[in-house]
C-alpha cells in the first residue's frame, strides 16, 4: 500500500504540472492571432455567361479541283489581274487554270473520229447490199410465182421448179443477212460515238478550268510535274468560293455542347487583331463526334461577316458563345456565395441558423463578427453572379473571406508569447524582450 503511495504521488504532481503547463498555453496563446475580413462591394456591371472553345477560320466554301486525266503540267492559266495563276489569284468561272500535255488525247480523238466515219461508211454500203438483195428477192419471187403457174399446167420441168424455189429462199436468207449486218453497224458506229465522246471529253479535260469564281487558297503543282487522275492524287487547286463570308469551325467539348444551339450568338477574338472582337452566329453542330484521350468533341459552325476582306483562313480563333447577357445588374463575386465563416465569427443570435435552400447567403461585417444576408442570385457568370430584388444595395461590402494575422503583447507591443516558451536573445538585450530589460541593456551600452 505504502508503495503505490509512493508512485502515485509523483504522478499526481506530474499531471498538475502538466495541466497548468496546458492552460497557462492556451490562456497565453488566446491572444496570438487577430483577424481581419476580406470584402468586395456589390456593383452594377453588365453581365455575360458564356461557353469557351477554340477553333479555326475557315471558308464557307472550298472547292477541291482536280485533274480528270493524267499527264504533265505544261503550263498555268491567267487569273484576273492578267497574272500567272498562283497562290491568293483570284480568277473568274471558266477561267484557265492549268494546262495538262494532250498529244496523247488530240491522237486518240483523231482516232475515234476516223473510227465513227469508218462506221458510217459500213453503213452505207450495209443499206446498199439491202438494196441489192431486195432487188433480188422482189426477182426470185416472181420467178417463183411464175414457175408455180406452169407446174400446174407441167410446162416446167422439175429441176427448173427447184431452181425458182431455191432461188427465192435464198433471196429471203440474203435480205435478212443484209439487215443483220446494216444492225451490226450501226451498233459499231454507236461505240464509234462513244469512243468519240470520251475522247472528246479526255481532250477538254486537259485544259483545267475552274468551275467557280473564288480566289486560290492552295496550289498543289508545278510546272513540268505529272498529275495522276485518282481520288488520292488528282487535288491540284484549292478554291475559295467567297472569303466576304467566312466560318469559325470550333471544337466543343461534350459537356459544353447541350447548351449551344443554332441562331446563338458568339464572339471570338483573333491574335492577329489583339484587344478586336469579332461577331458570329452558330450555324450548325456536326454529329460526327471525334474522341481524343477519352475527351468526346463535336464541331460547331460559326458564321461571320468578313465583308472588309480582314479575316484570312486558319487563323486561329478564341470563341465564346453566349448563353445570356444582362446589362446594368447588381453583381457579387461568387466567391463571397461559397463563403462559409466559422461559428466563433457569427454573430451569436445567428449561430446554428437554417436558411432556405432555394436561395444563397452573403455575409456583412458588423464590427468584429458577421451577420448574415439571404438573396437571391439570377446568372452565374463564373467568377461574379447577378443578384435579383437584392436587400444590400450596391456599395455594400460583402465578405468572402478571413485572414489572421499575429496579435501585439499588450505589454510591450510584441506578439503574445506563451511563458514556458524560452525568450529569444535580441542584439543588445539579454534574456527577456519586456521594456524594462530594453531599458537596463541601454544603460549597460
Amino acid at each position: 500500500m505504502r508503495k503505490l503511495w509512493k508512485l502515485a504521488v509523483p504522478a499526481a504532481v506530474v499531471a498538475v504540472i502538466v495541466a497548468g503547463a496546458w492552460f497557462g498555453y492556451g490562456f497565453f496563446a488566446q491572444g496570438e492571432t487577430d483577424y481581419s475580413f476580406k470584402t468586395e462591394k456589390i456593383v452594377r456591371d453588365d453581365l455575360t455567361s458564356s461557353i469557351s472553345a477554340s477553333g479555326t477560320v475557315e471558308p464557307e466554301e472550298l472547292v477541291n479541283v482536280g485533274a480528270q486525266v493524267t499527264g504533265k503540267i505544261m503550263a498555268f492559266g491567267k487569273d484576273a489581274a492578267g497574272g500567272t495563276v498562283d497562290y491568293g489569284s483570284r480568277i473568274k468561272a471558266g477561267e484557265l487554270l492549268a494546262q495538262i500535255d494532250d498529244v496523247l488525247y488530240a491522237a486518240e480523238l483523231r482516232e475515234c473520229k476516223a473510227r465513227k466515219l469508218q462506221a458510217e461508211a459500213e453503213i452505207t454500203s450495209a443499206k446498199a447490199a439491202i438494196s441489192q438483195c431486195e432487188a433480188r428477192l422482189n426477182l426470185a419471187r416472181i420467178n417463183w410465182e411464175r414457175a408455180q403457174q406452169l407446174w400446174k399446167s407441167t410446162a416446167v420441168s422439175k429441176s427448173n421448179y427447184d431452181d425458182a424455189e431455191a432461188a427465192f429462199i435464198s433471196a429471203q436468207a440474203d435480205l435478212a443477212a443484209a439487215r443483220a449486218k446494216q444492225e451490226q453497224t450501226n451498233a459499231q458506229l454507236a461505240i464509234a460515238e462513244a469512243a468519240l465522246v470520251k475522247a472528246q471529253r479526255n481532250m477538254d479535260y486537259c485544259a483545267i478550268t475552274s468551275p467557280v469564281d473564288g480566289i486560290i487558297i492552295d496550289r498543289r503543282v508545278s510546272i513540268g510535274q505529272t498529275v495522276v487522275s485518282n481520288m488520292s492524287a488528282s487535288s491540284i487547286f484549292l478554291i475559295a468560293k467567297d472569303l466576304k463570308k467566312m466560318e469559325v469551325w470550333v471544337s466543343v467539348n461534350e459537356a459544353d455542347i447541350g447548351s449551344i444551339k443554332p441562331g446563338m450568338p458568339a464572339e471570338f477574338t483573333i491574335d492577329a487583331f489583339p484587344g478586336e472582337v469579332f461577331e458570329g452566329t452558330v450555324k450548325k453542330i456536326r454529329l460526327n463526334a471525334t474522341m481524343s484521350q477519352n475527351v468526346v468533341t463535336y464541331i460547331v459552325e460559326v458564321s461571320t461577316d468578313n465583308s472588309d476582306g480582314r479575316l484570312i483562313p486558319y487563323l486561329t480563333a478564341n470563341v465564346r458563345f453566349i448563353r445570356a447577357r444582362r446589362t446594368d445588374v447588381p453583381v457579387v463575386p461568387n466567391s463571397a456565395l461559397r463563403f462559409t465563416p466559422e461559428e466563433k465569427y457569427i454573430m451569436p443570435e445567428y449561430r446554428g441558423r437554417k436558411f432556405d435552400r432555394s436561395r444563397k447567403v452573403v455575409w456583412v461585417a458588423e464590427g468584429k463578427l458577421l451577420r448574415p444576408v439571404e438573396v437571391k442570385t439570377g446568372l452565374n457568370a463564373g467568377v461574379r453572379v447577378e443578384l435579383v430584388d437584392s436587400p444590400l444595395p450596391p456599395g455594400t461590402e460583402v465578405v468572402y473571406g478571413i485572414v489572421e494575422t499575429a496579435a501585439e503583447n499588450p505589454q510591450d507591443g510584441g506578439p503574445a508569447k506563451s511563458p514556458f516558451m524560452p525568450t529569444p536573445e535580441r542584439k543588445g538585450v539579454q534574456g527577456g524582450g519586456s521594456a524594462a530589460n530594453r531599458a537596463r541593456a541601454a544603460q549597460a551600452q
